[in-house]
């Protein structure tokens, strides 16, 4: 379990100062504990003391074993394809590499799976079901494809869906129509993309609510962010895994037609007659259009 993961639920009976603690070192993590015990305690409001209570009930000796784990969660968030080459290359090398890394993407999910919180994904179905104005979906190089599914999801249950694509200078254009009834669904992973983050941060500042899809490591847009939802990704590749990341994106499609909402029902309805009346689905086993 990493510091974060400590910090927003594996930390038993928080009192009121330790949450204070939690809470600044979330808003901005993980440079927040990068500085002093003295400087984290200014932060917070709260004593010295209160500190090095708070990083022992975490599970450290003191202050500096505290550190030097949030540091080395810092370097994990750096290192490249070609850095974790070398690193995890002898993990695979007892078993077949595809079978190695199917096991691996299992364990990732099983283990996600265990630590799986519904009050972190609940409102974010309520609020891209309900939202009053538009919901624009952007991600990064690789992520850019989860965006693009989430978005195919939402287009079944709602209007007002807005894939923006590769991010370019047309996409920064997108700026000049967003408002405070929108929401801007970002997916950013390590090593995360500067335009992805400065258009995100632009909507911020225009009053965008902005949801986050990002990695242990957190991508700077998480301090702007209404929700966050994060998802493992190291697995035995030299490249980081977005299994769990599109399993997090089914997931909300699964709960956005859960609900007992008849918007979403009565569009879906309207969209599969339009399909039908114009053949452009193959259904059946015979691989025949509905009449």
């Amino acid at each position: 379990m990493n510091i974060r993961d400590r910090l927003t639920g594996g930390m038993p009976a928080p009192t009121p100062a330790e949450t204070r603690l939690s809470q600044a070192l979330l808003t901005d993590y993980p440079l927040g504990g990068i500085g002093t015990a003295s400087a984290l305690a200014r932060k917070a409001g709260v004593s010295d003391p209160t500190v090095t209570r708070f990083v022992a009930k975490l599970g450290f000796a003191n202050f500096a074993d505290f550190q030097a784990a949030l540091l080395a969660e810092v370097e994990a968030g750096l290192h490249s394809p070609l850095l974790m080459m070398g690193a995890k290359r002898g993990s695979a090398e007892a078993d077949h590499p595809a079978r190695a890394f199917f096991r691996s993407a299992a364990r990732q999910l099983g283990d996600y799976a265990d630590r799986f919180t519904p009050a972190v994904f609940d409102p974010v179905a309520d609020l891209l079901l309900k939202a009053p104005g538009r919901i624009h979906l952007l991600g990064g190089r690789f992520s850019r494809h989860l965006a693009s599914i989430l978005a195919a999801y939402l287009s079944q249950f709602r209007d007002g869906v807005i894939d923006i694509g590769p991010c370019s200078s047309e996409s920064v254009d997108r700026l000049a129509d967003m408002g405070k009834r929108d929401v801007l669904v970002v997916f950013d992973y390590r090593r995360y993309q500067g335009d992805v983050v400065e258009l995100a941060l632009q909507a911020a500042g225009l009053g965008v609510k902005i949801v986050l899809f990002t990695d242990p490591w957190m991508s700077p847009v998480a301090r702007h962010a209404a929700h966050v939802i994060v998802a493992p990704v190291e697995i035995d590749s030299p490249f980081d895994s977005q299994i769990t990341a599109l399993a997090q994106v089914e997931v909300l499609g699964h709960l956005m037609i859960s609900r007992d909402s008849q918007r979403p029902r009565a569009r879906m309805e309207r969209i599969e007659r339009i399909r039908r009346a114009n053949r452009v689905t193959l259904d059946g086993p015979a691989g025949k259009t509905r009449p």
